[in-house]
């Protein structure tokens, strides 16, 4: 099956000039979807986590799954003020400006390894900001999972040298 036929492209969304990559279709065809979850969860096997820290709210959809496929627990790294529970918090860089992430302080027993997960890497900004916070709870990053690698805004160059699965790269 090749991904790229559920992936729409829409262009000027959100703005001139950006072509959006929109997952939409893929997540409506289920044989897609379920193409999806197993193929990362194939390619990411051998980094051998212990839990799926899934980044809101795209990474929610795949992380979900995959930690089903995958036997494992899952943790949300959510927007400020949506976790019940006392959270570690990271700052990050936006076009204008920055934003937050947060995480459970107890998401993950210490000395686990994680897998950081979204549906999509631009930057890198929001996924380093999920690497400082499963960092706060004394485990380590196994590596991390993407369906969509947008290669020219170089996001690997912003995150540590681990190990990085992207399905699709634009």
């Amino acid at each position: 099956m090749d991904l790229n036929d559920h992936i729409r492209e829409i262009p000027d969304f959100p703005k001139p000039g950006i072509l959006f990559r929109d997952i939409t279709p893929l997540l409506s065809h289920p044989e897609a979807l379920r193409y999806t979850v197993d193929l990362l969860a194939e390619q990411v096997a051998d980094l051998k986590p212990d839990y799926i820290a899934g980044i809101e709210s795209r990474g929610f959809i795949f992380g979900v799954p995959l930690a089903c496929r995958m036997g494992l627990g899952f943790a949300p790294v959510r927007k400020p003020g949506k976790l019940p529970a006392a959270t570690y918090s990271a700052e990050y860089v936006l076009e204008y400006g920055t934003d937050r992430l947060e995480l459970h302080q107890d998401a993950f027993p210490s000395g686990s390894r994680v897998l950081i997960v979204d549906d999509l890497i631009a930057t890198g900004g929001t996924a380093a900001a999920a690497v400082e916070l499963v960092k706060k709870t004394g485990s380590e990053i196994a590596g991390f999972g993407f369906i969509i690698e947008l290669t020219g805004l170089a996001g690997r160059n912003n995150l540590p040298d681990l190990p990085i699965v992207s399905l699709l790269q634009y």
